[in-house]
C-alpha cells in the first residue's frame, strides 16, 4: 500500500495542474471543476492497481481523466445536443486590474470551453503536451482524426480569439 501511496502522490505531483485544467475545459465553475478533479483522482487511485503498463502512466491517467469528465458532462446535461454546446461562451469580464496574460488565460480557456466536446477534448490534450498518438491513444479515435480535430479546433479558436481582440 504504501508504494502506491507514493506512486499516486507522484503523479499528483507531475499531473495534477494537467489535469485539473483538463477538467477546467468540461465545468463551468471552479466549484464544479473541483468536484470532478475529486472524481477524476479518485478514480485514477481505483485504477492505479490495474494499470499493466501498455501504456504510458501519462495517457493512463489523462484517459481517466477524459472518461470521468465525459461521464460528468452526460450526466450533467442528459438532454443537451453537443451542437447547443458550441455556442455557448462566458460573456463576464475580467477585472480591469488583473494583468493583460491572465485575461488572455481566460479568454483563452473561455474559447476553449465553446468549442465542441470532440474539438474541445483534442484541443485541451494537446495543450498539455500529449502527442498525437497519445491523444489518439486516450480518445480511441486514429492519428489522422486528431490531426483533422486540432486544426478544426485551431481556426474556431483563432477565429474566436481574434473577436475578443476587437472588442
Amino acid at each position: 500500500m504504501k508504494a502506491r501511496d507514493t506512486q499516486f502522490q507522484q503523479l499528483i505531483s507531475d499531473y495534477g495542474a494537467g489535469i485539473a485544467r483538463v477538467a477546467g475545459t468540461y465545468t463551468r465553475t471552479p466549484e464544479e471543476r473541483d468536484d470532478l478533479l475529486q472524481d477524476i483522482w479518485l478514480a485514477i487511485w481505483r485504477a492505479l492497481p490495474g494499470f499493466r503498463g501498455e501504456a504510458s502512466v501519462k495517457t493512463f491517467i489523462f484517459r481517466i481523466a477524459h472518461n470521468r469528465s465525459v461521464t460528468e458532462l452526460a450526466r450533467r446535461r442528459p438532454d443537451q445536443d453537443d451542437d447547443l454546446l458550441e455556442g455557448v461562451t462566458d460573456s463576464a469580464p475580467g477585472p480591469a486590474e488583473r494583468l493583460a496574460g491572465q485575461r488572455q488565460s481566460e479568454q483563452l480557456l473561455s474559447a476553449v470551453q465553446a468549442l465542441s466536446l470532440g474539438l474541445r477534448q483534442v484541443i485541451s490534450l494537446r495543450l498539455e503536451g500529449l502527442s498525437y498518438s497519445e491523444i489518439a491513444e486516450v480518445l480511441g479515435i486514429s492519428e489522422s482524426n486528431v490531426a483533422v480535430r486540432l486544426n478544426r479546433a485551431r481556426q474556431r479558436l483563432s477565429k474566436r480569439l481574434g473577436e475578443y481582440s476587437e472588442r
